[in-house]
């Protein structure tokens, strides 16, 4: 039997929370946890996707993230900053890294 959108969800809600070393808070605290850490990582990733653009193509950056078009705003990452993906996942890694650090110091 194919694992439903909930199973699926339920499996990648616990190996984030493993991965940032919150498996043994309650669910409600480890989901609330990583929304709030989703929205830091993407903070963080698009920071520094945006470090490596100039003050005009961060404009035109804007405009398309602002058109809601994500096969435009893919296709100018493409063509303006070749490594975005490996951009953000550092800067993801960074961020997993800074939170766990901050775990331990609590």
């Amino acid at each position: 039997m194919p694992p439903t959108q909930n199973n699926m969800q339920d499996e990648l809600t616990a190996a984030i929370a493993t991965d940032l070393g919150i498996k043994d808070l309650p669910l409600a605290e480890q989901q609330q946890l990583i929304s709030q850490f989703g929205e830091v990582a993407l903070k963080a990733a698009t920071m520094a996707v945006l470090e490596k653009l100039s003050e005009e193509k961060r404009n035109e950056f804007a405009t398309i993230a602002e058109s809601g078009d994500p096969v435009a705003l893919k296709a100018f990452l493409d063509r303006e900053v070749p490594d975005h993906e490996n951009i953000t996942k550092t800067a993801v890694a960074d961020e997993v890294k800074r939170f766990k650090d901050f775990q331990s110091a609590a």
